[in-house]
């Protein structure tokens, strides 16, 4: 058995303006029906593999279960990093966290942000490695490349690739130049580095201890002093700020000497930019993708993506150009300038506009909310909680709220009162009135609320009960 661990952090500022620090690209549904997140979680699910490992951020975690519900998956561990410190620290908290289980458990390392649409070559790829593993080698996977690529690292092997062999990994190499990267494609030795990894628990940690001995102890720290949290395993943020922020590749792949890669030909990408969706997403005879309430008007190569089913996206005469529309920004860029949307979060960061980071689309443990519009002293939410949840029983300091539900039943606790409310039905939530609001029903409830009041932040919250364990 194989157990997965998936990497489900990142800021996702590459494809701005759908994907932001908030809600970053892998829980989006950019390619299909499904988010990349689903689909890596079903790409290594089944047969031969054990209940996932998610390595994810607190933000995330609630975001996370939801989605594996929805795929069907359960999860075997979700491990909790109280900040970002790259893939090394992560990577090591997986193994030791597998190791004290069972030193010879296989783990397989990937991003869950990639697009992978043969699964079974894929798994079939992983089986490829699977001897290598076992006898105590690290284990990489490279895409054969297409292209003199310059925004992926490469791997160089003792010899030509072969499809579905492990061949021994003489070095990794940095993203390369132009001149460079054709080199390397035509020297026809090289893969793109997929930053995706087979290993025992034991071996990874064995090399770790060899080749990063520093992290052994501020993450091992993290992990024993670690506290269960309603089923996430919360590493300790004290000895967790201790580890370096480094990379996988620079602590430990770059100086093992036991490393064998395995060549993958299938369809990959790993979505780094808007240019790469377009490509993804099948364009027409034209070179046009349009989704969602998109039209193209005589348009060629480019993408047309609507996210919000009330704005209608129309394009007349573009041409190689990229415009992607949120309910709260637009982004119209040359599709040539894919990697340079990371500059236009920037610009909004040092403007100070939550556009950069904050999703319109806020998630929560009951469900989420959207914001509809906002004053100086009143403010309107749709909210949909799902079945069975509840919100925390709080109050405010400086707002009343007025809440219409338009689907389904609420329960509604108002201090001491307690009542149904239905469709078409309102009611009011005074100043300083304890409250709660919980969806009894087996379908999503949707409310409009109108908050109103002097100040109307998230932070004017005051709970005193709640089955998430929110401060």
């Amino acid at each position: 058995m194989i157990t997965p661990v998936l990497l489900c952090g990142g800021s996702g500022t590459r494809l701005w303006p759908l994907s932001r620090k908030s809600y970053p690209k892998q829980f989006a549904p950019l390619v299909g029906e499904e988010s990349l997140f689903q689909a890596s979680a079903k790409r290594v699910s089944g047969e031969g593999f054990a209940a996932p490992i998610v390595l994810t951020n607190s933000d995330f975690r609630f975001i996370v279960t939801e989605q594996l519900t929805s795929a069907g998956i359960d999860p075997g561990a979700i491990l909790i990093e109280p900040e970002g410190r790259n893939t090394a620290p992560a990577i090591l908290a997986a193994a030791l966290f597998l190791n004290a289980q069972n030193e010879n458990a296989l783990m397989l390392v990937a991003p869950s942000d990639h697009v992978v649409p043969d699964a079974a070559a894929f798994r079939a790829a992983v089986r490829a490695g699977v001897a290598r593993a076992e006898a105590g080698d690290l284990v990489t996977f490279g895409i054969a490349p297409t292209h003199a690529e310059t925004g992926y690292g490469y791997l160089e092997l003792d010899g030509a690739p072969v499809s579905g062999d492990a061949v021994a990994l003489r070095r990794f190499v940095e993203k390369p130049d132009a001149d460079a990267a054709q080199a390397m494609l035509d020297a026809g030795n090289y893969l793109w580095n997929a930053g995706i990894f087979l290993f025992s628990a034991k071996a990874i940690v064995d090399a770790f201890r060899a080749h990063a001995s520093g992290l052994i102890d501020p993450v091992g720290r993290s992990l024993a002093d670690a506290k269960v949290d309603l089923g996430f395993l919360r590493l300790n943020p004290d000895a967790w700020a201790q580890a370096d922020d480094i990379s996988i590749d620079y602590a430990v792949m770059e100086h093992a000497q036991n490393i064998a890669a395995v060549p993958f030909s299938a369809k990959w990408s790993d979505l780094g930019g808007w240019d790469a969706v377009w490509a993804e997403g099948g364009p027409d005879a034209d070179g046009v993708v349009t989704n969602g309430p998109a039209s193209a008007i005589e348009c060629t190569n480019s993408l047309l993506r609507s996210e919000s089913e009330n704005l209608e996206l129309v394009g007349i005469g573009l041409d190689n150009i990229i415009a992607v529309a949120m309910p709260d920004a637009v982004l119209v860029a040359d599709k040539r300038r894919g990697q340079d949307v990371k500059l236009a979060v920037q610009a909004l960061k040092d403007k100070e506009a939550v556009q950069a980071t904050q999703f319109p689309r806020d998630h929560r443990p009951w469900g989420c909310f959207d914001s509809l519009a906002n004053g100086s002293r009143f403010q309107v939410k749709r909210i949909v909680v799902n079945p069975g949840a509840a919100l925390s029983l709080q109050s405010h300091v400086h707002r009343a709220e007025h809440w219409i539900v338009v689907e389904g039943t609420a329960k509604v606790t108002i201090d001491e009162d307690v009542q149904l409310v239905g469709e078409n039905q309102s009611v009011y939530i005074p100043l300083g009135a304890v409250h709660r609001l919980e969806n009894p029903g087996k379908v999503p409830m949707v409310l409009i609320e109108v908050q109103t009041g002097s100040y109307l932040g998230e932070d004017d919250i005051v709970r005193y009960e709640d089955v998430y364990a929110r401060d």
